[in-house]
């Protein structure tokens, strides 16, 4: 397919968002952009949430990576399952108890100021980091695939995607995005399927067949057994469930869909159907990932990891599909900028400037603020996205990402302290603390050979970084009076 039509493509989908965005805006506040109102039906949340959720790395890296790992993310799949059905009957009625428009206002009311500070901003910093690095994966693949051959600049197209997110997400933030995420996600599942139907038809196996080629290439592998290994069974497990925990019920940017739903048992049903979806869509990624690894052999394609999806699109596929395989791309690349960009809005607005609190600023003061700050943040991420492609290391942007899972730490310790503990803290000491969980974090991990021995931590390495923030609170907290 012709990098014009598919430029084409890109046009037009966006104009499909912004069609959307035009519908669900009109009559927006700052109640509707930050929680929908709180009217947000339950099951376009549920269902938009999984677009959220991925990302474009996922759609490129979850079946690229079936070569290496085999079906082992099902270790961490599982734990996702019993994660979500903790966020779902631990935090959400805690949230809804409260009535939090952001979640860290609990910090506030339970731990002090410096508390709730600490966790906006460490949310505020991993937010921006991953979505970005995010964000320029997936356009680096846009442009090397459409916009390189037409000579457009990488700035351009960066500024151009930035910008289109912006202008649909400036007015409605959540009430829009409810929607958007559910037509998004929706064009990624389309991706998927049809990616993999054509796979099945090129080699011409049945379901149950391209199973059992699977297994008998030794793909379809899931439990690791040694203790020693990163992907020990019960390490993926509860690391899995921590991050659940941590990156979605201690998120603003997820918590935030799910309170903008009028009532906290439609918000539970929800997270259940979340949970549901998406490990159905994930198992989808995987199989796909399997069929990718048994065809590309056969096609003589050496290309592997993050590479092999795009290769195969794009040397093999026939315009038909290449067409609906970028939809699918698109349809993760705009939910991992959207959501984010209104929720570090949301969160900057409330939790550091005070937004809510301030009953002298006029409703439409606090719109002009809310509109620069947005603008802030597009081009934060503008400048983010063009310093990584100026380094241009994979290598750097997987750091970026790994210590972005640093910075969740300090919000799971902050949270677990406050909801399994009736101790105060001397509220002044937090932030250290929790910036130092994740610099010890850090050491531990550069220094495993000399720490473990043959012992190697995993993904695990957030729950060791919200154990250091719980015992460092513990150390400075004091009997409640």
């Amino acid at each position: 397919m012709s990098a014009v039509s598919l430029f084409c493509l890109v046009f037009a989908y966006f104009g499909l968002l912004l069609l959307v965005a035009w519908r669900t805006s009109r009559n927006a506040t700052n109640d509707s952009f930050f929680i929908g109102n709180k009217r947000s039906n339950w099951m376009l949340v549920a269902f938009g949430m999984v677009g959220t959720t991925l990302s474009g790395v996922t759609f490129v890296s979850v079946p690229g990576a079936i070569g290496r790992d085999g079906f082992g993310y099902l270790q961490v799949i599982l734990g996702y399952v019993l994660g979500y059905i903790a966020v779902a009957y631990i935090l959400l009625p805690l949230y809804y108890r409260l009535r939090l428009t952001s979640i860290y206002t609990y910090l506030e009311q339970r731990l002090g100021p410096r508390s709730y500070q600490s966790g906006a901003a460490f949310f505020i910093l991993s937010r921006t980091l991953s979505a970005s690095a995010r964000l320029y994966l997936v356009v680096n693949i846009l442009q090397a695939a459409i916009l390189d051959s037409l000579g457009v600049p990488f700035w351009l197209t960066t500024l151009a995607i930035l910008a289109m997110i912006l202008m649909y997400t400036y007015e409605g933030g959540v009430k829009t995005i409810v929607w958007t995420d559910m037509l998004q996600t929706a064009g990624m599942l389309l991706g998927l399927a049809v990616c993999a139907g054509w796979l099945l038809g090129q080699m011409h196996l049945s379901l149950p067949a391209s199973l059992a080629a699977m297994d008998a290439r030794g793909l379809t592998h899931v439990v690791t057994t040694s203790v020693d290994s990163p992907a020990y069974f019960w390490k993926q497990v509860l690391a899995g469930f921590f991050i659940v925990l941590a990156m979605t019920g201690m998120d603003q940017e997820i918590m935030q869909k799910n309170i903008s739903v009028e009532t906290l048992r439609d918000s539970q049903k929800n997270m259940l159907l979340l949970t549901v979806v998406l490990t159905g869509v994930l198992l989808l990624f995987m199989f796909l990932g399997g069929l990718l690894h048994l065809y590309a052999p056969t096609v003589g394609l050496a290309a592997a990891g993050d590479k092999l999806f795009p290769a195969v699109v794009m040397q093999h596929m026939p315009a038909a599909v290449q067409l609906v395989f970028f939809i699918g791309l698109v349809s993760a690349l705009f939910p991992s900028a959207d959501g984010a960009m209104t929720a570090l809005t949301s969160s900057f607005c409330i939790d550091i400037l005070g937004m809510q609190r301030r009953a002298d600023l006029p409703e439409a003061a606090k719109v002009r603020r809310r509109h620069h700050v947005h603008l802030a943040f597009c081009a934060l991420f503008l400048l983010l996205v063009l310093l990584f492609k100026w380094v241009d290391n994979a290598s750097m942007i997987g750091l970026v990402l790994k210590l972005t899972g640093y910075t969740y730490g300090p919000l799971l310790g902050l949270f677990a302290f406050g909801i399994l503990t009736r101790r105060a803290v001397r509220d002044r000491w937090v932030p250290l603390v929790a910036l130092a969980g994740p610099v010890l974090c850090y050491v531990i991990d550069s220094n495993q050979k000399l720490i473990f021995g043959s012992y190697r931590l995993g993904l695990e390495l957030l729950i060791m970084n919200g154990l250091l923030v719980f015992a460092g609170l513990l150390l400075i907290s004091k009997p409640r009076q």
